[in-house]
Parts: C-alpha cells; structure tokens; sequence
C-alpha cells in the first residue's frame, strides 16, 4: 500500500467564495503577472500563495506590493515541500467552497473564475473541472485532457500507435483530441494541473493530494481518486487558459525530469493493474529510467542554455 498524504481541509467554507493556491518555487517574474490577472477577476476570490523556499526575490515584492490588500496571503516554506503538499497547506488555510489551483505562468481571463463556477453549478456531480490550457502562440497543450495513463496507452503514444486510434480504438494514447468547436463540458480521466477547479468538500474526502509525489503525476493522481470517488472529472474545452511556460524548470531541467520519471513510477504502481505483475513491474522500472538516462544529456543541454540566458 502507496500511503497519501493526509491533510485535515475542513468542509467547512464560505459560499460563493473561490481560493486561489499559487504554488511558486524561483518560480520568475511571470507571478506577478499571474497574480495580477487573478486580482482583476470578477468573481469573489482570495489568493493563497505558498512558496516553497524562493530565493529570487518575487515573493519579497509580491509581500510589499499587496502587504495591505486582505484577499492576497503569502505563505512561506523554510524548504522545498514539493507541489502536492504545498497545494495542501494552502488547502488548509484556504477560506472557498471552491479551490483553483493555479501554475505561478497561467494567466487567466477576468471571467474564468465565474465561468468554470457556472459550469460547477450546472453540473452537480463535477467534483474536478479542468480548461484548454495554451502556450503562448495559442497551441493547444497536449495534457488539456488525457485519458487514464496505463501501460498499454502510454506504450500507443509513446510508439505512434495512437496515430490510428480513429480506425483502431484500441490504439488510443493517453492524450485526448480536443474539439475546436467543443463547447459543453465533457467527462474525461485527467485534466492539466496547470488549472485545476476542485470542489473543497471533494478535495477534503480524499485527503487532497498525494504528497508522495515531489512534482509530476500529482494532477493525473488526483483527478484518479476523484473519479474513484464517484465524482466527474470535467474538461471545460471553451474556456481557455494562456499558460506561459515560465522558465523556472528549464533552469532545473534535470531537476524536473527525475521528479517526473519518479512520479510516473509512483502512478503506475498505484494504478495499473500491469503493476501487479513482478516481469511487466521490472520492465516498466527499467523504461522510466531507461528513459531519463538516454535523456540526461538533453536536460543537461537545456539547462546550461537557460542559465546562460
């Protein structure tokens, strides 16, 4: 048994009232624009931001610039706790019935807040909502909307097998198509955790996130014990969401990349059934990591290159 994080977010909360958890780590100027999006929303919110040990200097300007203004609160980490257990202390300081949790480069419309509420409301079995999330030339990000990642549909992607899932359903990958002209909110397995609307009482009945997860899989594990919570994980195709890509993880490249090879083996543990196989186990173990050898060099290249921008 894969423990989870067990933190105490009470039911309780004010009607209404969306808390916003910005999660930063030398997460780069692109926070104050991302906060200052949300500041111009027009639904009633607070923001809640929990920093895990930033030493760039943003959280400094972000306690000065909005020191009086009572709907932003800063929180800060001595250490690195990881995304996960940085969502859940905000979580447990948060005040909302509702809980976006918001990548530091995201930056929402002044009504996105009132329209992934809407969509809540209309849809009273929604316990997770997610958005079109886009890169800033408007390109759609592939992890908008994913079906569950097992072993057989990572294997269709990884391959290019899914290239044929509409003559072979069972060549499906784990990313989904979205619809361009989509409107309703459809049910899906997973969402990206770049924006992520979590009703509090669901959050709070599963323990909220895994904090076994450093960085990584965290979003695909949560979406997973909502919907075997008995909730709906919808994906919102018509709002869509600019997410700038800040350049915080290329820095870290190697950093990022073995938290997200270490995440991917927690999931698959936790989920798949091929997991309970010991062959299957070991080759699945040898692929993760198999793969971030062969990719080392590559992180490498690519963090060399943004620390000598």
């Amino acid at each position: 048994m894969i423990a989870t994080g067990s933190p105490v977010v009470p039911t309780k909360a004010i009607a209404g009232l969306a808390s916003v958890i910005v999660v930063t780590a030398n997460s780069g100027p692109l926070t104050r624009k991302c906060i200052d999006r949300v500041l111009a929303s027009t639904d009633p919110f607070e923001i809640i931001i929990v920093d895990n040990a930033s030493t760039d200097g943003i959280i400094e300007s972000l306690q000065r610039a909005h020191a009086d203004d009572p709907r932003v609160r800063i929180e800060r980490n001595s250490v690195n706790l990881g995304f996960g257990a940085a969502c859940n202390r905000g979580a447990r300081l948060a005040s909302g019935d509702a809980l976006l949790f918001l990548n530091p480069d995201c930056l929402p419309d002044s009504d996105t807040l009132f329209r992934l509420r809407s969509v809540a409301t209309d849809h009273p079995r929604a316990g997770l909502l997610g958005v079109t999330v886009e890169d800033a030339q408007g390109q759609v990000d592939r992890a908008s909307c994913r079906r569950e990642p097992t072993l057989w549909r990572a294997i269709c992607s990884m391959t290019g097998l899914s290239r044929f899932e509409a003559r072979f359903s069972s060549l499906a990958g784990v990313d989904m198509q979205v619809g361009a002209h989509e409107q309703d909110a459809c049910r899906v397995d997973a969402v990206s955790g770049a924006c992520m609307f979590v009703d509090r009482r669901v959050f709070a009945a599963i323990s909220g996130f895994d904090e076994g997860y450093f960085l990584h899989c965290e979003d695909l594990d949560l979406c997973r014990r909502v919907r075997d919570a008995g909730h709906e994980v919808l994906f919102v195709a018509s709002i869509r969401l600019r997410h700038e890509q800040g350049s915080s993880s290329h820095r870290r490249s190697i950093f990022v990349a073995r938290h997200k090879h270490r995440g991917m083996w927690r999931y698959f543990r936790k989920f798949d059934p091929a997991a309970r196989n010991p062959l299957l186990r070991g080759i699945v173990w040898c692929g993760i990591w198999g793969h971030f050898m062969l990719m080392l060099p590559v992180y490498a290249l690519r963090q060399q290159r943004s620390r000598g921008r």
